[in-house]
């Protein structure tokens, strides 16, 4: 099938697929629509110049017409290491559901989390996708006319389908572990004071030492924000205290793995004078120097799970929020040992 040069270089109209294939604009969005009225050898032939021009009908047309995009958007503050493996569950997830996925990413830190995303909502709202993911969410509580599933949500959120793992049994695990090499003086670095996860994480920490009948010394908690500068400098207080912790669980392996970067320029050897513990199992974290000892969340599987929640919000929007927590383990790794005489 022949394609005008001028179709070749610019965006392909329903009208350039009529004018190829010798019919109207209506018998194209009969066959487009598969509605009937439209003989085989015709269909056949616009599917054709379809395929030879790469036309696509219009999101925006579409929805107004059948008030379905069969896409549905993803919302990131940044791609970083757990947005990364939690997308890669979302198009696992999606696959074979006949959705498409479209990602919108705050690159970074809006200046207004909130209200960035409450923007990309009101966007997309039954127009760009029948419905959204919020990976982190800032204090978003109502669906803005668009089914939402919230994945690690906030604190505040009741009334939105959420997915998230066992926060604080990992928390515990991963702190009853350092308890159990010897360690007293342990250091915390915690997340992002907007999520649950990083209120339960820290619980997790406290509780454990609560348990083992260790006070806990708040000189050796500072906030990492998730984020690997500001555990940068956070790491470094906690390492340049004249009584300093001989090991730092911090709430992601992000913050992690910061950690032990900061420790290797202070001259302290990790394991041997610092045991480090991380919160995620990113794929980062078995790469580390030495490979990062953490509490694992199934984060594709959340991902997995969002895109089920919200199809199933889709087909029945009147129906209950659900809330899916997935279980936590252990890994054990290369960055823990027991407290040395050096420490």
């Amino acid at each position: 099938m022949p394609v005008t040069k001028e179709a070749q270089h610019r965006r392909v109209t329903i009208g350039d697929v009529a004018a190829e294939a010798g019919v109207s604009v209506a018998t194209v969005s009969k066959v487009i629509n598969d509605r009937y009225g439209v003989a085989e050898e015709t269909s056949a032939r616009v599917r054709a110049v379809i395929d030879a021009l790469g036309y696509h009908a219009s999101l925006v047309g579409q929805s107004l017409r059948s008030r379905r995009t069969m896409v549905i958007g993803v919302l990131v503050r940044d791609l970083e290491p757990f947005s990364a493996e939690l997308l890669k569950g979302v198009a696992r997830g999606i696959h074979d559901t006949g959705y498409e996925l479209v990602v919108f990413s705050g690159c970074g830190q809006p200046a207004d989390q909130a209200g960035w995303e409450r923007r990309y909502l009101s966007r997309i709202s039954g127009t760009l996708a029948d419905g959204a993911i919020l990976v982190t969410p800032g204090s978003i509580d109502r669906t803005f006319g668009t089914p939402v599933v919230a994945v690690d949500h906030n604190v505040r959120s009741s009334t939105l389908p959420t997915v998230d793992s066992e926060n604080l049994e990992g928390a515990v695990a991963a702190t009853e572990h350092l308890l159990e090499l010897g360690h007293r003086r342990i250091g915390f670095l915690a997340g992002r004071a907007d999520l649950a996860s990083a209120r339960l994480r820290e619980e997790g920490y406290r509780q454990a030492l609560a348990r083992a009948g260790i006070e806990v010394d708040e000189a050796l908690v500072r906030v990492g924000d998730y984020e690997a500068a500001t555990a940068s400098e956070a790491a470094r207080e906690l390492l340049e205290l004249d009584s300093r912790p001989t090991a730092i669980f911090a709430a992601n392996d992000v913050t992690a793995l910061q950690t032990t970067a900061v420790a290797r320029t202070l001259g302290l050897d990790v394991p041997g004078e610092l045991s480090v513990v991380g919160f995620d199992n990113v794929p980062e974290s078995a790469l580390g120097d030495p490979p990062l000892t953490t509490v694992e969340q199934p984060i594709q599987q959340m991902g997995v799970e969002a895109v089920r929640l919200l199809i199933e919000r889709i087909q029945d929007p009147e129906q209950a929020p659900a809330q899916v927590v997935l279980p936590t383990r252990l890994v054990v790794r290369g960055s823990t040992a027991p407290p040395s005489e050096r420490a």
